[in-house]
């Protein structure tokens, strides 16, 4: 075990805080328990990669952040990453369909 310590010391593992709005708290203690447990894993991966090769980044003319949604089977979990201050904020966790993106501008007036 001598050889972990040196080990360690080449890691450079880039950790992101992750915050999470009340909005979508809320919306994830409806979840249903065994969604609810992989949208926390979700999350939880998240402070390790941000842009995971499953996330998509959100695109519209108005909007000026980094938006990423983030699919797990019909249901989606809708991110900022603030890279400068590695912060991830999660805004919404939403089924889809119905769910169509119409009310992100709402959301993100809500972070300000």
């Amino acid at each position: 075990m001598a050889g972990l310590a040196g080990r360690q010391e080449g890691l450079a593992v880039s950790r992101y805080r992750v915050f999470i709005t009340p909005d979508a708290w809320q919306e994830m203690r409806s979840l249903p328990g065994h969604v609810r447990q992989r949208v926390k894993k979700a999350i939880n991966a998240l402070a390790r990669d941000p842009q995971p090769t499953a996330a998509q980044r959100l695109r519209s003319p108005d909007l000026n952040c980094d938006l990423w949604r983030l699919r797990l089977d019909r249901w989606r979990i809708v991110y900022i990453v603030v890279e400068k201050e590695k912060v991830v904020d999660i805004i919404a966790v939403r089924k889809r369909p119905p769910y169509r993106y119409e009310d992100l501008q709402d959301l993100l007036k809500k972070l300000k």
